[in-house]
């Protein structure tokens, strides 16, 4: 039987370029999707799989000061909140720290490559399986089924090694992703004997993409100081997994029961909070709707 991931790695160490001006002087974790920041979906997805702690992987001080402040306990706030009775904003509060969880930090110096920032972790995963989340996307289950990790490590349990969320993409889009090489679906299952970074056009090995997260061995480790630049000149956790799967570790696409909210840009950031929010909030749609039928009206 495979053992249960207990840790998480979430590299933070980008400038989140992609997402200014906000993110000149706040990181993209904490800009909000619907109701709560980027971040604490993924925490939530965590502390429903029971995982023990989390690495973060920052770049500056200013970065690490904005997530250890967050996920630090505010006695003087919950003590405010609690005299004026406000106890809906305490409650909301108190969730932000799963109860048993560890949050750590290593420091990612140079820009390297998300290969190279996973591997600033090495010392605190120690020798423990592990999983890997972005900051970039956001994934629900809008059934109210399982989330996420819960689904990756169904499949995880079944087939051990790594398990990586992919999704079917076309030809134009696949570029942009890791892809699964000799793929064999089975259901919502993807067996591949390898994975490559963003692949030239005429050389697509298959339509599955890989988005993240990933429950990874803790042999990866061991390989990514192995691993040489790939074609964007970076160190690609991709390219340990297309390494890992030729030496024998089994490679698993999961193809999981999720809606993605895409929070790259200020653009996907918007149009996410859009969906999501008119997806949870049924006075929001009323709101909205009797909004387009006034600027229909003011435009016909």
């Amino acid at each position: 039987m495979n053992k249960k991931p207990e840790v998480c790695v979430i590299p933070v160490a980008g400038l989140s370029t992609r997402n200014l001006p906000a993110t000149k002087a706040l990181h993209k974790g904490f800009l909000t999707l619907h109701n709560l920041p980027v971040i604490q979906y993924a925490i939530d997805a965590c502390a429903e799989i029971g995982i023990k702690e989390v690495v973060f992987i920052y770049s500056d001080q200013s970065c690490k000061h904005l997530f250890e402040t967050y996920f630090s306990p505010y006695p003087w706030l919950e003590n405010h909140l609690r005299e004026k009775n406000k106890l809906d904003l305490l409650a909301a509060l108190k969730k932000v720290i799963p109860e048993g969880m560890k949050f750590s930090f290593a420091e990612q110096k140079e820009p390297k490559g998300n290969g190279h920032a996973v591997l600033m972790a090495k010392d605190i995963v120690g020798d423990r399986d592990f999983i890997v989340m972005w900051c970039d996307d956001v994934y629900i289950n809008t059934k109210g089924g399982k989330g996420i990790l819960a689904q990756l490590l169904d499949v995880y349990n079944q087939y051990g090694g790594m398990v990586d969320h992919v999704q079917v993409f076309p030809d134009e889009e696949i570029v942009r992703y890791g892809v699964l090489e000799g793929a064999v679906r089975e259901g919502n299952v993807i067996h591949a004997k390898g994975k490559i970074e963003k692949p030239a056009k005429d050389k697509i090995p298959s339509n599955f993409g890989s988005l993240g997260p990933y429950i990874l061995p803790n042999e990866i480790m061991d390989i990514l100081p192995e691993v040489s630049k790939g074609n964007n000149g970076e160190i690609n956790l991709a390219d340990a997994m297309g390494l890992a799967a030729q030496r024998g570790i089994k490679l698993t696409g999961a193809i999981c029961d999720v809606e993605r909210f895409d929070c790259g840009t200020n653009q996907d950031m918007e149009r996410s909070n859009i969906r999501l929010s008119l997806m949870r909030d049924p006075e929001l749609r009323k709101y909205t709707e009797d909004l387009l039928n006034e600027l229909n009206r003011k435009a016909a």
